[in-house]
């Protein structure tokens, strides 16, 4: 299959699947295309960085910073809590499918095998958490400057 169709492909499926979670959590109407566009964005930047061979944990961490990026800047746009957009935009990064494949070995008695995965599902999901704090303290160092710029401009 051709590169850019794999990219139409991995879009669109993304965009939809984040939406269709959206629906499941009873995110507000208005919120569901936005909730689309974080994870799409969140997974493209995963995706691409994936196949351009990077390790899945700096693509899981690198998509996790743009998802939060978007989603506060879809928080600020349509003036609702930044969590409504991240949380369905997670989605796609979350590694569900390792999970199962961790507990489906466990129930099988393969434990090393299990633990392997246990360990791959517990990296991912660290990673996501650092790429969330590190896109928030990036966030934080950016409103301390705008304040101190600021200030700096109207002292008296």
């Amino acid at each position: 299959m051709p590169i850019w169709l794999q990219f139409i492909a991995q879009a669109g499926l993304s965009f939809f699947a984040t939406v269709a979670f959206a629906l499941c959590i009873n995110v507000p109407r208005r919120a569901l295309i936005p909730c689309g566009w974080s994870g799409l964005l969140g997974w493209m930047v995963y995706w691409v960085l994936w196949e351009l061979g990077t390790g899945r944990m700096l693509a899981n961490a690198a998509g996790a910073v743009v998802l939060a990026f978007s989603g506060v800047l879809f928080a600020r746009r349509y003036k609702m809590p930044a969590i409504i957009f991240n949380i369905p935009g997670l989605f796609p990064l979350v590694p569900g499918a390792t999970a199962y494949q961790a507990v489906r070995e466990l129930v099988l008695g393969h434990i090393d095998q299990s633990m392997r995965l246990v360990v791959r599902v517990s990296l991912v999901a660290g990673s996501i958490a650092v790429g969330f704090m590190l896109a928030q303290l990036l966030g934080e160092f950016y409103n301390q400057y705008l304040r101190a710029r600021w200030r700096y401009r109207h002292r008296t």
